[in-house]
């Protein structure tokens, strides 16, 4: 009986210890070095990309009218302030110029002056002429010596000279009246066009220089965004290409709009390319100036080629490619690929066919002896 429990208790031992050999190689075929790397899939597909720019941009007048002062003198009057729509002409604000009031009379006056010393070398000159005609007419007849006849003429003479000077006087005299009238215009600040006035740069009472702008303004109507794009891909940037705008405080609002101009200018720094993006309807309420927006500009379709993600793609011994599922083991593909789009897909030009799988994700890195086991997706083990 003895040796019946101890035979029982012996196979009770190699039972126990077959299980948990079972349960070992269980445990390193499914979750230890041996076990399957989980993989997600994904079918190459032939079908033409639509490619896209996207960038960040702020909301810019398309013309912006610095209004200054032409003369120095002192801001008296501002009749405008920050947020007020003007019409063109309006006039905004007015400059005292030192002394412009009394010189402007004194050059009148010197204007008068000028007119009755014209008006007298005129009258002198008729006199002149008229006795210098008349001794020229008596002096075949002998009735007039030469020196009188001669003295007549250089009287004639010196009076045309005289009407000459005081005529030249009078026209030296009218312009400067006239420059001094275009100050006292200039010193009144109007509005070029009708728009929006955006800053004010002085305050009533202030001494101001000639060329100092006092006031900026703006059309409302036409606004546009300054957009930088990266320079990877801006080379097939165009004017006239189709985008869409989305402002900050209206991002549920989207806009149409077009590429109206390309900066030749890029920035090396940031590696940015500027282009200005034009609303195909100006959005009511009006953005502000300065506000952010972003800017999808559709670029032309391209032809069909084989089209993967480019979560597919990575680099192996310095070489760009692709995991190839082929009869569920892993094959290293190497590919030469083109231009992408917004969603992360990417043109395959060589090395790829359509129906082929490839690997999307992977639980751990592959090698070309890996075990794969497909599926859904990858669950992140907390």
């Amino acid at each position: 009986m003895s040796d019946f429990f101890k035979q029982k208790k012996l196979l009770a031992v190699f039972a126990t210890i077959a299980l948990l050999a079972t349960a070992f190689i269980w445990v390193v075929l499914s979750s230890g070095p041996l076990a399957k790397i989980k993989i997600v899939v994904s079918e190459v597909q032939e079908r033409p990309l639509e490619p896209a720019l996207f960038g960040i941009g702020t909301v810019e007048a398309r013309h912006t009218y610095r209004i200054a002062s032409n003369t120095v003198g002192r801001a008296v009057t501002l009749n405008v302030d920050v947020g007020a729509r003007v019409a063109a002409g309006e006039i905004l604000g007015m400059i005292d110029v030192v002394d412009l009031d009394e010189k402007i009379n004194a050059q009148a006056a010197l204007v008068e002056s000028n007119q009755a010393r014209l008006s007298e070398a005129q009258a002198r000159l008729d006199y002149t002429s008229k006795q210098a005609a008349r001794y020229r007419k008596l002096l075949p007849s002998r009735s007039v010596s030469e020196e009188i006849d001669a003295a007549k003429q250089h009287e004639w003479t010196l009076a045309r000279n005289q009407a000459r000077s005081a005529n030249s006087e009078l026209l030296r005299a009218q312009a400067e009246l006239l420059a001094l009238q275009a100050r006292r215009n200039d010193s009144y600040l109007r509005a070029p066009v009708s728009g929006l006035i955006i800053a004010r740069h002085i305050d009533p009472g202030a001494t101001v220089l000639a060329g100092q702008t006092l006031f900026e303004l703006i059309d409302p109507e036409q606004l546009w965004i300054d957009v930088r794009f990266d320079q990877a891909g801006s080379q097939y940037l165009a004017e006239q290409q189709p985008a869409q705008i989305i402002l900050r405080s209206q991002e549920l609002q989207p806009h149409t709009g077009h590429v109206a101009r390309l900066e030749w200018l890029a920035d090396a720094v940031t590696e940015e390319r500027r282009a200005k993006v034009l609303f195909a309807q100006q959005p009511q309420p009006a953005p502000s100036i300065g506000e952010l927006a972003e800017v999808t500009v559709q670029l032309p379709q391209l032809a069909s080629t084989p089209v993967i993600s480019n979560a597919a793609i990575m680099r192996q011994n310095g070489q760009l490619g692709v995991w190839l599922i082929d009869q569920q083991q892993p094959i290293f593909q190497p590919i030469r690929i083109g231009r992408s789009d917004l969603k992360g897909n990417v043109q395959v030009l060589s090395g790829l066919k359509a129906g082929q799988q490839v690997v999307l994700y992977s639980s751990k890195a592959l090698t070309a002896n890996s075990r794969v086991q497909p599926v859904e997706q990858l669950v992140e083990t907390p």
